[in-house]
């Protein structure tokens, strides 16, 4: 399936250019895209962006150890912040480094945000975003969505305009398009869970066409692949650094779980999926790697849990960052990709930490 440009004109994504000035340049501005004829729920309240540290102290006690070999995560002159608050239910971060900005979606209020690093600013970066969950970036640096409204992937271009990378599998639509990742091959992976149409919070009730399953674009000839057919609700993924190996979460089994799967040596095909972390009273959703491999999990529901699960190689967990709020997804930005970003419910925090992100 070829990519689809959308009809709707959208402003340009330069703001002193039209076109970038070569394939590998990136945007420096992005445009907040509107359309009239979708209506979105009001926010729940007013953002809020003043920085606050939720540590009264140093070492920040919210960023516990679980296993003194890996110490040197926490920054112990750094604290967990909150960013920004006013969300309904925060999903999809991504880090724009050309930006200084971080961009991540509200879903239940159909808009995309941005927070400006230098000013500590927020922003509303597109409203309305089509209810869009899980946010990444190509290998030209153009942001690729998954909406749950639209049911489908689309990747935002230089100028601004929308192109529709996947919105059905054999004839049958996508269920709700929920995370997605790049490899290195520039081809696009994402999960395809039922979640944005099973009511009307975060997308629009609907008949699944489809079993809840993973997928592959193909970066040259743009044809969806099927490539996990084995799994109950995919969610978050992510690869290994060296990308022998995806990890996928299950979220329609319980316990919930992680799932590895090993890449063929044509790295397009996976060999059979084995349990890799069982979540026990956990809730798992969005996860990232760090450099040496460790999983960073947004983790849940309630006392104790809420917040993020560090995850050695071995699967044994080793961090624990205790937020007060369940934390959705999550990512590495900044200069040096050693700030993580948490998408938690209602609010966004942020912390320094001693690894840096893939």
């Amino acid at each position: 399936m070829k990519p689809k440009p959308e009809q709707a004109e959208q402003q340009s994504l330069y703001t002193q250019a039209n076109r970038p000035p070569s394939a590998s340049a990136r945007p420096n501005s992005y445009p907040s895209a509107s359309d009239p004829s979708t209506s979105y729920p009001a926010p729940s309240a007013s953002l809020d962006d003043r920085a606050i540290s939720l540590a009264a102290r140093y070492p920040d006690p919210a960023f516990s150890i679980l296993d003194q070999a890996h110490a040197k995560l926490r920054v112990n002159a750094a604290s967990v912040e909150r960013l920004v608050s006013g969300m309904r239910w925060a999903e999809g971060p991504v880090w724009f480094g050309d930006l200084g900005s971080l961009i991540w979606s509200d879903i239940p209020n159909n808009r995309m945000l941005r927070w400006d690093e230098a000013s500590g600013r927020c922003s509303i970066f597109r409203q309305p975003s089509q209810c869009a969950n899980g946010n990444t970036r190509d290998r030209q640096g153009r942001l690729v969505s998954c909406e749950h409204l639209s049911r489908r992937v689309t990747r935002t271009e230089y100028d601004g305009s929308i192109t529709v990378l996947a919105d059905s599998f054999e004839g049958k639509r996508l269920n709700s398009p929920n995370d997605v990742i790049v490899k290195s091959d520039g081809s696009i992976w994402f999960s395809d869970p039922s979640f944005g149409i099973q009511g009307f919070y975060e997308g629009e009730a609907a008949h699944a066409e489809l079993p809840t399953h993973v997928y592959r674009i193909d970066p040259v000839r743009g044809k969806l692949e099927l490539v996990i057919d084995d799994i109950k609700m995919p969610n978050g993924l992510c690869f290994s650094p060296d990308e022998s190996k995806l990890y996928v979460c299950e979220n329609g089994i319980n316990p919930r779980c992680i799932r590895v799967y090993e890449l063929a040596t044509n790295g397009k095909t996976l060999r059979k999926g084995r349990i890799h972390i069982d979540a026990g009273p956990g809730s798992i959703d969005g996860i990232r790697c760090d450099i040496e491999g460790r999983l960073w999990c947004g983790w849940g529901t309630g006392e104790g849990l809420d917040g993020v699960r560090v995850f050695d190689t071995q699967a044994n967990p080793v961090v624990h960052i205790d937020l007060p709020e369940r934390c959705a997804n999550l990512c590495f930005g900044g200069r040096h990709r050693n700030r993580l970003f948490m998408a938690a419910s209602r609010s966004l925090y942020a912390v320094y930490v001693g690894t840096q992100g893939v």
